[in-house]
């Protein structure tokens, strides 16, 4: 996945120099046949080292590019996550599109949500609602049997790899694949957070993928259908959790597409548990948005409280994504997903505020009505889990 990036002045293996050059190279293609020739000559040397598990010489030549050539550095991280997320695999001497995907659930409570082993019922009756509704007739599925939270995802480019080899196969041998879940980290608690499905396809080189490949098919009505037939299936996943399924798509985009979605899900969600926990409605609520600076913007935060003091009980981070800075309005999207909430009193700091946490917990500081960073704590007589919706 594409990524934030530090300054790397270190000597870099030939294999890395050499994914530098060929990325470069492509990066000033004047058409599509130079671009297929300089595509191909990359993707056979990332494949190589995706194979030998070389996950330092990708980061060192995506590291030495940002620093020197962003077009470069974009090229060739859009190609790394491709070969890491979809490949070719033969069975029974057929060739076959192997695509690793992700399933994103957005999900809220003031209990833990859940993560862990799905039973084998609800997999496959997920796996049916998911071929039904939102990959391509003919598709071959596997799932992995765990609902995963995000610190338990594949974190590099060979993981993620190896597990679209693992998945492929297992969706060839129409098997899903079980999970060692002592392996597992553990997973962080949060009153707002995302959990995945993970799983992939297999298809027949040059046939549709998903739903809306095909003719009568779009995107929109895949998602409506799985909302609607795949949402009930969820629910024994997500015990005790209000949750948002979103669509399945390649394992990076849907990651991506989580970490977007996430952010007006958790204001949201931010509100509703105010009102439960404290009997306030959203009216009586405040919500102060300030922008936290390390060498340059990071993220937004937003600290609740009442309107009648200067008390701040909650917060949402809300992190900067993809080309969004300091140009962006990114505070006007906020405050208008707070006021179609039902927050009306929202105040948006002009200060900057340094990038700090509690020095106690380590919890974030969130800006309060006096432009202070402030640590959030609900009020006595509330025992909510969290004070952090992330």
């Amino acid at each position: 996945m594409k990524r934030t990036r530090f300054s790397s002045r270190k000597r870099i293996s030939s294999d890395a120099a050499e994914l530098g050059r060929l990325a470069a190279g492509l990066a000033e293609s004047g058409g599509k046949l130079e671009d297929a020739y300089w595509e191909t000559q990359l993707a056979d040397l990332v494949d190589k080292l995706l194979h030998d598990g070389a996950e330092d010489d990708l980061n060192a030549a995506l590291d030495r590019l940002f620093d020197t050539n962003a077009p470069a550095h974009d090229e060739l991280a859009d190609l790394i996550e491709a070969r890491a997320e979809s490949g070719v695999l033969s069975h029974q001497g057929q060739d076959y599109d192997v695509l690793l995907f992700n399933v994103p659930l957005l999900a809220w409570s003031r209990f833990s949500i859940p993560a862990g082993t799905i039973a084998q019922g609800t997999l496959q009756t997920l796996k049916v609602q998911l071929a039904a509704h939102v990959f391509a007739a003919g598709a071959q599925l596997a799932l992995a049997d765990y609902l995963y939270s995000p610190d338990q995802l594949p974190r590099t480019f060979v993981d993620t790899w190896q597990a679209m080899r693992e998945l492929g196969a297992a969706a060839l041998a129409n098997r899903d694949l079980k999970l060692d879940v002592t392996t597992m980290p553990e997973t962080n608690r949060f009153l707002s957070d995302t959990r995945y499905l993970v799983g992939a396809i297999a298809v027949r080189r040059g046939t549709p993928l998903f739903r809306w490949n095909e003719a009568d098919g779009t995107r929109e009505g895949a998602l409506k259908e799985w909302i609607k037939q795949g949402g009930p299936c969820l629910e024994p996943l997500l015990t005790g959790c209000a949750f948002q399924p979103l669509l399945a798509d390649a394992y990076h985009a849907a990651c991506r597409q989580a970490d977007s979605a996430s952010r007006p899900y958790s204001v949201r969600a931010s509100v509703a548990f105010l009102q439960t926990t404290l009997g306030k409605s959203a009216e009586q609520l405040r919500a102060v948005i300030g922008g936290f600076h390390d060498q340059r913007l990071e993220e937004y935060r937003v600290g609740f409280g009442p309107r009648d003091s200067d008390a701040t009980y909650h917060g949402v981070v809300w992190p900067l994504l993809g080309a969004e800075d300091e140009t962006t309005d990114v505070a006007g999207e906020i405050e208008a997903v707070l006021r179609e909430s039902g927050v009306k009193e929202v105040v948006v700091l002009d200060q900057q505020f340094p990038f700090e946490f509690c020095d106690d917990c380590g919890a974030p500081l969130y800006p309060n009505i006096e432009g202070d960073a402030v640590h959030a704590e609900m009020p006595e007589q509330n025992n909510a889990p969290s004070q952090t919706l992330h």
